[in-house]
């Protein structure tokens, strides 16, 4: 090969590769390059693709509701109840006796939400005339009696009990022992009352109690009742 055809052929490849087709030809790095980039959206995060959503938490017990409910020595109760955790509930309200009325408050343990419960209350029932309570039971005949004028108490509760539901509405029934404690009035009346009715002279008999005797003691108690949680 001659030294013209050598160099006539060295200026023909220099003019190819200036040439404007031959420097606009995609090469297979840019031809793949927008194929890389159309995996994923401009701006996304990789991250937050691939992470697992949480798992969404249970909704929360309602803590605010109404008791009702019926036993002795408690009578008839209607309460506000709170429940700032499911194992612990409080609650305070009003009592009925068909005497007089009173008050109630306490406080329960229910270790699992539901179930077994553990309960302590204490109550006070104001002084009311029993006398009309003791004709229904005993009849018309029934003679008004001093004792009964004035008849009110203080009681408190130590129970165990089963407590069934617990999201919307909850009944239990609970039972155990009672502390009760009540003042013995016109005592002095009835004693005068019962010598004058067995021949005495009440003009030469006087009975003087210079204080009302108070009864305590300790007896079974039970009640059930029923618990709807408002919100």
């Amino acid at each position: 090969m001659t030294s013209a055809s050598l160099a006539s052929r060295s200026l023909l490849a220099v003019l190819l590769f200036a040439s404007p087709a031959f420097a606009q030809a995609p090469t297979a790095s840019t031809a793949t390059a927008p194929v890389a980039s159309a995996a994923r959206a401009p701006g996304a995060d990789a991250t937050a693709v691939t992470q697992p959503a949480a798992p969404a938490s249970a909704p929360a017990l309602p803590a605010v509701g109404m008791m009702v409910d019926a036993g002795l020595p408690d009578g008839m109760n209607a309460a506000l109840v709170y429940r700032p955790t499911d194992w612990l509930r409080t609650h305070a309200g009003g009592s009925y006796n068909m005497i007089s009325y009173g008050v109630r408050g306490g406080i329960a343990l229910i270790p699992f939400g539901s179930g077994p419960s553990a309960i302590l209350e204490a109550g006070h029932y104001f002084d009311g005339n029993a006398n009309g309570l003791a004709r229904k039971i005993a009849g018309a005949g029934f003679q008004n009696n001093a004792l009964l004028e004035k008849i009110g108490y203080d009681y408190a509760n130590a129970h165990l009990g089963l407590d069934l539901g617990k999201r919307r509405v909850t009944f239990y029934i609970h039972g155990g022992m009672s502390y009760f404690r009540a003042t013995v009035h016109n005592l002095d009346t009835v004693v005068q009352n019962e010598a004058a009715a067995n021949g005495g002279d009440t003009a030469s008999t006087t009975v003087s109690i210079k204080k009302d005797p108070i009864i305590r003691a300790w007896t079974p108690s039970a009640k059930i009742g029923l618990i709807v949680y408002l919100w």
